[in-house]
């Protein structure tokens, strides 16, 4: 009497549980061809799946060696989620070249069903973690952008998290250029973003007029694609180009390119990465608004400080050198004439560099210095860490408005040269900047005096101080 089989229903029943219990996509696709295998005795079992680009899997495989071609039997079971085709079970080396039967056919059937079933929970699983992903990446680059310092971190920020979210081989932001391009400004890359800067798309682009107009790109290839025209895109398969666009304001381009022969993007990635650029644009604009709306405070505050300076210490300062002055001049003075003078000379020296703190005070705190004096406080001011101090600044005459750009950019010249050769001497402690226009020549002649005097070592006669005089002409 031969001996019956084993009943396959609870390997049936052990295989659809395998199957139904895990939300992972992989994991589930592994469980439905090891079930497969499992069930039906076949030597190897394979899932191909129909559209590799929507989940990143081509095919799901048992372990061990493939059958011979044209020898094994083979059984092909389609697996449907919802209405649509996801892929083929295959099965294939049967013990002993055995063919398959037609219960191991319904067996596979019932176990396509679960899994379609399946895949379409994991699915909805894992676009519920991608959404939750790109949402808390928003929040994390809002949070960023409010709290940074500076327009290039901010960019950093934006490109950085946005490259991580869509698993990009590179975060690009692209500005638009004076003449009509886009450049890239930012290039967050494990690879070589300093490679990438400054590539641009040229104007009359067909991507960049989609741009300009506030619509997103995506492209199969950037490689192969005629429309794209940077010198770097070669390096890149699949790419989304998504306008950073708020308040009806195109900030500028946020491009998510993968490496060639990478996986597509998703419908569900373009949409998430749109979504994200979008919330990104806003975060940008108001962190800009902010950063405007503290430079007005500290502009404010410097102001108010300069008032200060101004209408309390000056004219006290001023006050008591006319009392000196006065007291100087009175019967039996003489004896402390002297000490008069230089306290008087002191007073004055001191109004002047007030004034020039004032006028510092006053230049808003996140622009380039503009004139002649704001040139020359900042040129002072960065000699200040070569020479442990900052160097006494003194103006004499209108040197914004008498002083010629071409003149006064010699002159910065001089006085950078000077004040190097400044901080290279020894003994240094004390730098005097004096700027006078206008200055006459010995020829009579109408110009501006630089004048740079310091107390260090190896001066006239190998003494102490040391004077560095420049004239030109107006």
């Amino acid at each position: 009497m031969t001996a019956r089989p084993a009943p396959r229903l609870p390997r049936l029943l052990e295989a659809l549980l395998g199957v139904g219990t895990d939300l992972d996509l992989r994991g589930v696709l592994q469980h439905i061809v090891d079930g497969a295998a499992e069930l039906t005795g076949a030597g190897r079992a394979a899932l191909v799946v129909t559209d590799p680009g929507e989940s990143g899997l081509a095919e799901i495989r048992t372990p061990g060696p493939d059958p011979v071609p044209g020898t094994a039997p083979l059984l092909r079971v389609p697996i449907h989620v919802g209405d649509e085709e996801f892929g083929e079970l295959r099965l294939t080396g049967r013990p002993g070249a055995a063919p398959f039967t037609v219960e191991d056919e319904q067996l596979l059937r019932v176990l396509a069903t679960q899994a379609g079933v399946s895949i379409g929970n994991a699915r909805l699983y894992e676009t519920a973690r991608q959404r939750e992903r790109w949402i808390e990446g928003a929040a994390a680059v809002t949070t960023a952008l409010l709290t940074e310092e500076g327009t290039d971190d901010a960019l950093t920020t934006v490109a950085e998290r946005a490259r991580l979210l869509a698993g990009a081989s590179a975060g690009v932001i692209l500005h638009p250029t004076a003449e009509g391009g886009m450049s890239i400004v930012t290039a967050s890359s494990p690879d070589d973003p300093d490679g990438m800067l400054g590539a641009t798309i040229t104007p009359g682009s067909p991507v960049l007029e989609q741009l300009l107009g506030g619509e997103p790109v995506f492209l199969e290839d950037s490689a192969t694609d005629p429309r794209m025209t940077t010198h770097v895109r070669h390096r890149f398969g699949p790419s989304m180009m998504l306008p950073l666009q708020a308040g009806g304001r195109l900030i500028g381009t946020l491009a998510l390119p993968r490496r060639r022969g990478g996986r597509p993007y998703t419908d569900l990635e373009r949409l998430l990465a749109t979504q994200f650029a979008s919330q990104a644009a806003l975060a940008l604009v108001l962190a800009d608004a902010r950063r405007g709306r503290e430079r007005l405070a500290v502009y404010e505050d410097r102001d108010r400080i300069a008032r200060d300076l101004h209408d309390l210490v000056v004219q006290r300062l001023f006050a008591t050198g006319m009392m000196l002055e006065s007291t100087r001049r009175r019967p039996g003075a003489d004896d402390v004439s002297d000490i008069l003078g230089r306290a008087v000379d002191e007073l004055r020296s001191t109004v002047g560099e007030v004034r020039t703190t004032i006028f510092a005070l006053q230049q808003p705190p996140a622009d380039p210095p503009t004139g002649l004096r704001g040139r020359v406080l900042r040129e002072t001011a960065s000699a200040a860490a070569r020479l442990g101090f900052v160097p006494s600044t003194h103006f004499a005459g209108a040197v914004d408005t008498r002083v010629p750009d071409r003149v006064a950019d010699r002159l910065l010249t001089a006085l950078r040269d000077a004040l190097a050769d400044a901080s290279a001497r020894p003994g240094v402690s004390r730098v005097e900047v004096t700027v006078e226009t206008p200055a006459r020549s010995p020829d009579g002649r109408d110009g501006v005096r630089l004048r740079v005097v310091d107390d260090g070592e190896g001066g006239p006669e190998e003494g102490r101080g040391t004077t560095v005089t420049w004239w030109a002409p107006l």
